[in-house]
């Protein structure tokens, strides 16, 4: 059983060079992943730029919750597209609805004027629309590449008679991503049962800190979250998957 790709999210460097040991196909770059992703720094979308073996697709998100924008929201997303872009990055990662769950139109259109020349991909946003099938017409009237959704359910297992329909309707013109807690366990029940060409997952692992000695009665948030755990991409986790399609 063979796909596209293997898409990799990741919010820090060591992970870029970890999921590409992996055999991680294309780079979702984000920051602050526990949140769900959002927009990762100038720094980090440079160096990713001058590493990354794989395309690199920058998430411009700039906050967590819902995905209906502001203006000035929308001017930051605008501005961080731009700066992926000039980054040397090949595609982003964007998503915005109106208020009754229907995507924005005008703002994708203006984004897609940015991204001019890069891939894109509208992101989990979709899983929020209460008509998907009329925001995937939106989607492919803007030559978006593909849309990374769990089929509207929790995770992309439970999505899979959604994740079918909307692979069957879009047919060649919209490739359909598969996300959210895919796995090694699951993966090829999902490609199987959907026939979609694209999986979408992180690998999630920590790794102690390599400092020698600290004080650690200060906590820099929450106290119940170990300050010293460095969350990084597993590459296990990420060749796992590509066994589990290889057996199949």
């Amino acid at each position: 059983m063979t796909i596209d790709h293997i898409e990799v999210c990741i919010d820090n460097i060591e992970s870029l060079h970890l999921a590409q040991q992996g055999g991680a196909t294309r780079i979702e770059l984000c920051s602050s992943l526990a949140l769900g992703g959002l927009t990762p720094n100038a720094g980090l979308m440079q160096l990713a730029a001058m590493h990354a073996k794989v395309p690199v697709y920058a998430m411009i998100r700039p906050r967590q919750g819902d995905f209906l924008f502001s203006s000035q929201d929308k001017e930051i997303m605008l501005a961080d597209a731009h700066m992926a872009k000039q980054a040397g990055l090949d595609g982003l990662v964007i998503g915005a609805l109106n208020d009754d769950s229907s995507v924005d139109n005008d703002f994708l259109a203006d984004i897609c004027r940015v991204a001019d020349g890069m891939g894109l991909t509208f992101h989990r946003a979709i899983d929020q629309c209460l008509e998907p099938m009329a925001a995937l017409d939106i989607i492919m009237r803007h030559n978006c590449e593909r849309v990374l959704t769990s089929g509207l359910e929790a995770n992309a297992l439970d999505g899979i008679p959604m994740l079918k329909q909307m692979v069957d309707y879009c047919g060649d013109r919209l490739a359909i991503m598969a996300g959210a807690g895919v796995n090694a366990d699951n993966v090829a029940q999902i490609v199987q049962q959907t026939d979609i060409k694209e999986v979408h997952l992180s690998g999630k692992s920590t790794r102690p800190s390599l400092m020698q000695s600290y004080a650690s009665s200060a906590h820099m948030g929450n106290a119940d979250i170990d300050d010293f755990a460095i969350p990084v991409t597993a590459p296990d986790k990420i060749a796992a998957v590509l066994n589990a399609l290889a057996a199949r």
